[in-house]
């Protein structure tokens, strides 16, 4: 059994190839053995990730703020804390705060092959709307 302290695991700068806006990653677990992986994001407002697909697919946990979430094809949907968000295999989607609110999700999926997230294409300003 292992006990990670908080502190104990450096935040990061959400990658800028990977985000648009502010974002802070922490990942409290991620690639000692464990094929689940996890991480606290924190997107501070108008930011959010790149388009991406997961080979498992994703969970994510709202815990404060308010949010959105795209799947490719389909209308943007708000999310706010509580709510429970599964993004299934391979589905290419974008997550991230909403326009004048910040929002901070828990993220948790499963690698295979090593992999946990395919990046693709910036998400513009008219995808992510007003």
């Amino acid at each position: 059994m292992t006990i990670q302290r908080p502190g104990s695991q450096a935040s990061q700068v959400g990658l800028a190839d990977w985000f648009t806006g502010t974002v802070r990653v922490d990942q409290p677990f991620r690639g000692t053995g464990q094929r689940v992986t996890g991480a606290t994001v924190a997107f501070e407002p108008g930011a959010r990730t790149a388009w991406h697909t997961h080979p498992l697919g994703q969970t994510l946990l709202v815990m404060s703020g308010l949010g959105r979430v795209q799947q490719e094809g389909a209308a943007v949907q708000e999310i706010m804390p509580g709510d429970v968000v599964w993004i299934p295999a391979g589905v290419k989607h974008w997550h991230g705060a909403a326009p004048k609110a910040a929002m901070t999700h828990v993220a948790i999926q499963e690698a295979l092959d090593g992999k946990v997230v395919e990046w693709m294409e910036k998400v513009t300003d008219e995808q992510y709307g007003d």
